[in-house]
């Protein structure tokens, strides 16, 4: 029995070489989570930053007359009231335009024609629109509308913006309906449903959330353009409901606003922005609670 080899306590250089691996992953996953705890943090704190310089000198500009009074002339006290009403117009008739275009044509690419070239080509045209500069769908539409009618006009900038919010209800609208299981399309056409009604009682209704998030996206995309309205609506210094002339709208006024040497004037615009701001984060809420409510 003592001839007998003794079994070696010692690992081996596999054992050893597998430990040093799996050390080396620990140290690497402790440190690429240090890494991103540490721009998680950086990127908090500047939104919480922006979020309350934007609350410390919005506030002071938050009182009745803000939404009761025009946008004033240099030294005198006024209000947006023309902008605020030039921006709900503008942004409520240019999605009211663009939703309709846009789900359909989801609903065409994610339905009708999934594989087709016909819906690569027009993903492809979609992707170009989608990651245009808004700038340049202004200057089109600058070149296209304004020049021919030969004046500024609310038109012209709900157009613009109809243009930029289509794309972004395009994608989304495809994006939800594709990810309804087809076993539900089947079984709406087993039981004898036209292609259109499961589409509409079926596809819609499971994708409703995802579409009006889609919606909700391209209000919060327009709603803040400056560039497209620079070029097209342009602004007004006064009350005007005319479609076909420039008009007031908020993003342009806190541009202009913004960069004048006037105190009040930057006020204005520091009210203007938490305006804004506070107004797309209500009605994304409103929105969610709706859909949630609905679902």
């Amino acid at each position: 029995m003592s001839d007998l080899p003794m079994p070696s306590l010692a690992p081996d250089a596999k054992t050893l070489t597998r430990r040093a691996l799996i050390k080396r992953r620990h140290r690497f996953n402790t440190a690429m989570t240090v890494v991103s705890l540490v721009m998680t943090a950086f990127v908090l704190f500047t939104l919480g930053t922006i979020l309350l310089t934007l609350l410390y000198n919005g506030l002071q500009a938050i009182r009745p007359s803000l939404f009761l009074e025009s946008t004033p002339p240099p030294g005198s006290a006024g209000g947006l009231a023309n902008a605020i009403y030039g921006s709900l117009v503008m942004t409520s008739l240019a999605v009211a335009i663009a939703a309709p275009i846009g789900i359909m044509a989801g609903t065409f690419l994610a339905e009708y024609a999934r594989n087709s070239r016909l819906a690569d080509f027009v993903r492809f045209i979609n992707d170009v629109l989608l990651s245009a500069p808004s700038i340049i769908i202004g200057l089109f539409v600058y070149g296209v509308v304004v020049v021919s009618v030969g004046h500024f006009s609310a038109w012209a900038g709900i157009i613009a913006l109809a243009i930029i919010a289509t794309p972004i209800i395009v994608r989304t609208t495809e994006d939800m309906l594709s990810l309804v299981p087809d076993s539900l399309r089947e079984a709406g056409a087993a039981l004898g449903t036209p292609r259109w009604k499961v589409i509409t009682s079926i596809s819609y209704r499971a994708a409703f959330q995802g579409i009006l998030t889609g919606v909700l996206l391209a209000i919060a995309r327009v709603s803040g353009e400056t560039a497209p309205l620079l070029f097209t609506a342009l602004s007004n210094q006064f009350w005007s409901s005319d479609l076909n002339a420039p008009m007031a709208n908020l993003p342009v006024v806190i541009f202009q606003f913004a960069m004048s040497p006037y105190e009040d004037w930057r006020n204005l615009a520091w009210g203007g922005a938490l305006l804004i701001t506070t107004a797309v984060l209500a009605l994304n809420i409103v929105a969610r609670l709706f859909a949630k409510g609905k679902k």
